[in-house]
């Protein structure tokens, strides 16, 4: 059973309206904001199997590579004149030193052809050094980006928690990231390809959300699906 049979009935995909504003929710995890031309990603977590392997796991450090395909094209199909990463971008500190020549001239090029906005994380405090305009946080028409989400703000949108929904219906279940706010708040799925995925009903989402008014789009293979609340299980 595909997520298709869990959505509601001919559902408007192509616009995800938040705190006034109209976004589009894409497949891959990207949010693309079109009146500002601006693509944004969550949680890429560059470098993340490299950083496993250089612990002694054994773990293919291809991750980074996967994850700059489906970037380079989101930004080609998009056309977005600007990258926007809610923090996270790298999965350890010093990681963009770990970057692979081939990787680093992929990440230099989007670089040269877009303006790079790169969020600070926990696990990127600090800024990177490979061009762009790294900052703590981000204030743009109304909106405050940021990486870590929080109750009780406006019109934030955040990553960091790698949402994730599962939803049933009639003794069969699928799960998969997802995008969710409750207008007030909204949080992205994370976009990196070697990153996990936590349930929206587990412990870390309690209190964030205003239930009621809580919206769930789901990533499928070639479209997103908005689902219904009352369909949410946990695992």
């Amino acid at each position: 059973m595909t997520i298709a049979a869990f959505a509601d009935p001919d559902p408007d995909v192509s616009v995800l309206r938040f705190a006034g504003h109209n976004f589009e929710p894409l497949p891959s995890g990207a949010l693309y904001w079109r009146a500002r031309e601006t693509l944004l990603v969550a949680d890429l977590h560059f470098e993340k199997m490299a950083s496993f392997a250089r612990r002694g796991q054994m773990l293919p450090p291809y991750d980074t590579a996967m994850t700059l395909t489906r970037l380079e094209s989101d930004l080609r199909r998009t056309g977005a004149r600007t990258l926007l990463s809610l923090g996270d971008t790298f999965h350890r500190a010093d990681a963009s030193a770990l970057l692979t020549p081939a990787d680093r001239m992929r990440i230099d090029a989007i670089v040269d052809n877009v303006s790079c906005i790169w969020l600070s994380g926990n696990h990127d405090p600090a800024p990177h050094a490979i061009g762009g305009d790294c900052r703590p946080e981000l204030e743009l028409d109304g909106l405050h980006f940021t990486h870590e989400p929080c109750k009780g703000r406006t019109g934030l949108i955040a990553g960091h928690l790698h949402p994730a929904a599962r939803v049933a219906m009639q003794g069969r279940s699928v799960r998969k990231s997802c995008f969710v706010h409750d207008n007030r708040l909204m949080i992205l799925p994370a976009y990196g390809s070697s990153t996990g995925a936590i349930n929206i009903l587990s412990p870390a989402f309690v209190g964030l959300f205003h239930w009621p008014a809580l919206e769930v789009t789901m990533l499928g293979r070639d479209r997103t699906y908005p689902v219904p609340v009352r369909r949410l299980v946990g695992g």
